[in-house]
């Protein structure tokens, strides 16, 4: 991704220099007009739309898993904690209920042991214990003794149960096999919801066993049920093992009505579960089998009164995720605005330097070649001198007129020299000056020929053999003729400063396929080590010492790729240098 970011901004260079040199015109481009302006800012846009992207997406990221990670950890912590909550009531009615039970049991299992069979059919021995217990524990509604048919023999309590027969009551037969026996709820002779607590015992004088009950009522346990805090839409209840009420429900059911839940599976330990109503209704389901009975506990809580406090804080965990994500954008939106328009100025001061150091290079590279100029002014320069004198003689000596032929003669001689001069310094000065770009149809040959006209009289000074071989079937291009020029006396410069005197320069070019043109300039001359081609065009790199200033190839490899094109070096110390230029045929922005 910082890849793009990278090649989009170095890609506005080309651009860039070209609203500074024509903010106001257009460039010819497939056969259509294409705004250079335009262009511009459509990839100022771009680089604007990737920074906000790619920081918002870098500063969000990490605040969204923030987010997520608190969103999901408050959720399992809040549940956890209400597990703990029901979890812990259950367990708490779990050990009041064991303890009420045991506290029964043991007290008719200490009756049964310590009392005779005679004395426990005594009815007024038997009232005395009846009311002993009910002083100590409470909770006892009769207390009975029952023989090995089932007859009741003695009995104390509100109901008329004296001489009824249990022989064919459940509880009966299971405290006759178990030895100890906690009935679940049931309504019996009595009619009324109750339980019992029965332990049998051997008579000493008879050998037969007998069975001491005493019943519970259910409004102990009732009691202890609604003494729970829990919030209006929660329930708790008894229930046995076959899933019918032992003590009413708040909102499903009395007292031995089918419970709203599919009885849980037996479990030693207390469970918190997910589970659902026989209505459908989703359930937080906890329970505890009371152990040595037939009892099981049970707690109900809605999920939404469990997550009620959980959505407050999920809701003020999005708001301020919210806030964050407004604030952060705004921030990246400022940011990335100020400094693409801090880049935007930034690169058109960089390019309004580069383009007056290229305009700098050129005239440099004209400075270069003034004594060679002057020396080919010069010769024209000698002729008119020479002409006018004669012509001058020729009028002032002579008492008679001139003839008009040789004045003719001599006009000429002096006008072909004035062109001649006229035509080297428009060369010069055509080449020297600023020119707005402009994509035009050039050929190549008659280009190359044109800058090879500035090193012509160096070239014949120090005996330099330059040779140039262009094809005639070379496509016209489309380029901007001021720039090719300024790359072609770049390289050419290069190389006449490579070469020795009696060196050689070839020039050569060909049509690679059917949109690229090359042209290679090849010297023999000293070449370029290998540890510095990779370097040569960076900026202010040289291999000249004080003779160089290290842009020319710089300069000449961003104008090319302005062009569109390529620049390919090939280098041997002591045996030259060969540069290859690749142009597009068709120029594309």
């Amino acid at each position: 991704m910082p890849s793009k970011l990278y090649a989009l901004s170095t890609s506005l260079y080309t651009l860039r220099s070209m609203e500074i040199r024509s903010p106001n015109k257009t460039m010819a481009v497939s056969g259509g007009k294409r705004s250079v302006g335009g262009e511009l800012r459509s990839r100022y846009r771009r680089l604007w739309i990737y920074s906000v992207f790619f920081t918002a997406f870098v500063s969000l990221t990490p605040l969204g898993i923030m987010t997520w990670v608190n969103y999901t950890q408050y959720r399992k912590t809040l549940v956890a904690e209400t597990d703990h909550l029901i979890s812990r009531i259950a367990s708490n009615s779990q050990r009041f209920i064991d303890g009420f039970l045991e506290e029964r049991r043991a007290a008719l299992s200490y009756v049964a042991n310590r009392e005779s069979y005679e004395d426990l059919c005594d009815q007024g021995k038997l009232s005395r214990i009846f009311l002993n217990m009910n002083e100590s524990f409470g909770g006892l509604v009769d207390l009975g003794v029952i023989d090995a048919d089932g007859g009741q023999r003695s009995y104390v309590g509100p109901y008329e149960l004296k001489g009824k027969n249990y022989k064919d009551q459940d509880w009966f037969h299971e405290v006759c096999i178990r030895g100890i026996y906690v009935s679940d709820v049931f309504t019996g002779f009595r009619n009324v919801p109750h339980f019992v607590i029965a332990v049998r015992r051997d008579s000493g004088s008879h050998g037969e066993l007998y069975v001491i009950r005493a019943a519970i009522d259910t409004e102990v346990l009732r009691r202890h049920v609604a003494s729970l805090e829990l919030r209006a839409a929660s329930d708790a209840f008894l229930i046995n093992h076959k899933g019918i009420l032992q003590t009413p429900s708040r909102h499903k059911g009395g007292i031995l009505d089918p419970c709203p839940i599919a009885t849980p599976p037996f479990s030693p330990k207390t469970q918190v579960v997910e589970t659902a109503t026989t209505d459908g209704e989703p359930r937080i389901l906890g329970y505890a089998y009371i152990p040595q009975s037939p009892f099981i506990f049970v707690v109900l809580k809605r999920p939404e009164d469990i997550l009620q406090g959980w959505l407050r804080l999920r809701n003020e965990i999005l708001w301020l995720f919210g806030v964050s994500v407004v604030l952060i954008l705004a921030v990246v939106l400022a940011s990335s605005t100020f400094l693409v328009n801090r880049i935007r100025e930034a690169g058109r001061r960089r390019d309004e330097a580069l383009h007056s150091i290229e305009y700098t290079n050129k005239l440099a590279s004209i400075g270069r070649m003034a004594a060679v100029v002057a020396h080919e002014i010069n010769n024209p320069l000698a002729v008119i001198n020479e002409n006018a004198g004669l012509l001058q003689d020729l009028i002032v000596v002579k008492k008679e007129p001139p003839e008009e032929d040789r004045l003719l003669r001599i006009a000429g001689a002096i006008r072909g020299s004035v062109e001649r001069c006229s035509t080297i310094t428009h060369r010069l000065l055509g080449f020297a000056k600023r020119m707005e770009p402009l994509t035009e149809r050039i050929s190549l040959g008659p280009l190359v020929e044109e800058v090879l006209g500035f090193h012509r009289k160096e070239a014949e000074y120090r005996s330099v053999s330059i040779q140039l071989a262009a094809p005639a079937d070379l496509p016209i291009i489309e380029s901007d003729r001021g720039q090719l020029q300024q790359v072609f006396l770049n390289i050419l410069g290069n190389a006449f400063a490579a070469v020795d005197d009696g060196g050689r320069i070839d020039i050569g070019l060909r049509r690679e396929d059917e949109n690229t043109v090359a042209l290679t300039i090849r010297d023999n001359g000293c070449g370029i080590p290998a540890e510095d081609i990779d370097r040569i065009f960076e900026p202010f790199f040289s291999t000249k010492g004080d003779y160089g200033t290290g842009l020319g190839l710089s300069i000449t490899l961003g104008i090319v790729e302005k062009l569109g094109g390529t620049i390919e070096v090939q280098s041997e110390v002591g045996q030259g240098t060969s540069f290859t230029v690749r142009l597009p045929v068709t120029r594309r922005i």
